[in-house]
């Protein structure tokens, strides 16, 4: 109904114009006295034409209005051709159209190609900063000493600082490696402890985890990342006490520290990238991009991520992993 009053208002000039027309014939021949019956024929002649006209017109406009409406929602890559919109400069504002769908293809193509590159570049980075960090720990587990285990340490948050990097630009990439499968979840959980063992040494806090038993549909390397990631901050956060890691029913995997914990106000804002909020901002190597990366991998994993905390008694980072089961393509 809406198009249909646009469209009648678009041409209510030239029915205002016709109608002036009539009205000025009949005022001729009512001044020379003519029959009206010989005036009162051909308009009404002319006004169901006129009728017959516009209802054709209102259709073909209807119908260039859908094809608008489905271009609308189509990529700019795929548009190929604009549906003549009628007007005189219809043909003009279609070639315009295509050269900026041309010019965007070009552009996103450009973009692809560049993300490529800075990919490769990183991937050789990463690869070639771990053979002076697996010789450093080498080096290191060859000696068993308070100077040796603190380096150990600082290694370990390099690594992870590494990946961290690499991670992130794979989010920001449009090509997507996931592979999801049915994974056992303890050895996930384990193989992320024991990257840990010497924090949790090292700062005398309590481990607490049982083996879960659990299978869960996800990819296990993006799934690990989380996980660790988690029990980073957790690491990073808590000075005395315990972590924990359990599930919860039906499966929600729940990482619980007593750590010094979120206040209200920041807690909302955790997942945003590059909020630190309150505890951060006093850390000056928080970076706010590990949640983020978090929460975005566990979007694209259909996982679901969320906090529990209160201030001055601990956090617990939860993550649903109770996903449906699907085909995987």
């Amino acid at each position: 109904m809406k198009l249909f009053w646009s469209y009648i208002k678009s041409i209510l000039g030239g029915i205002l114009f016709f109608f002036g027309l009539f009205v000025l014939l009949i005022v001729f021949f009512l001044l020379y006295g003519l029959p009206m019956e010989a005036v009162l024929y051909p308009i009404l002649l002319c006004f169901v034409l006129g009728l017959l006209y516009l209802a054709v017109r209102y259709f073909s406009v209807l119908k260039r209005y859908r094809e608008i409406l489905e271009l609308k929602n189509t990529a700019a890559e795929l548009i190929d051709s604009v549906p003549d919109s009628g007007t005189l400069f219809s043909g003009e504002y279609g070639e315009i159209i295509k050269n900026l769908a041309a010019e965007n293809r070009k552009t996103s193509e450009r973009s692809r190609e560049e993300t490529a590159r800075l990919m490769d570049y990183y991937t050789l980075w990463v690869h070639q900063i771990k053979t002076p960090i697996a010789s450093m720990r080498l080096r290191l587990q060859r000696e068993d000493s308070e100077l040796s285990r603190n380096l150990l340490s600082e290694l370990g948050r390099i690594e992870r600082y590494v990946e961290m990097v690499l991670t992130y630009l794979r989010l920001e990439s449009p090509e997507s490696d996931y592979v999801f499968r049915e994974c056992d979840l303890d050895p996930i959980i384990g193989d992320a402890v024991k990257k840990f063992a010497g924090d949790f040494i090292m700062s005398k806090l309590k481990l607490n985890y049982e083996p879960v038993n659990r299978k869960v549909l996800t990819d296990e390397k993006w799934l690990s990342f989380v996980i660790e990631q988690v029990l980073s901050n957790a690491l990073k956060y808590t000075k005395q006490g315990e972590i924990s890691v359990y599930v919860e029913e039906p499966l929600t995997l729940c990482i619980k520290d007593t750590g010094m914990g979120i206040s209200s106000e920041d807690l909302p804002r955790i997942f945003e990238r590059n909020y630190t909020g309150v505890r951060g901002r006093a850390d000056k190597r928080a970076s706010g991009i590990g949640l983020y990366l978090c929460s975005r991998i566990c979007k694209n994993l259909n996982h679901e991520i969320s906090a529990e905390s209160e201030e001055g008694r601990g956090t617990v980072i939860k993550i649903n992993l109770d996903t449906k089961k699907r085909v995987i393509e």
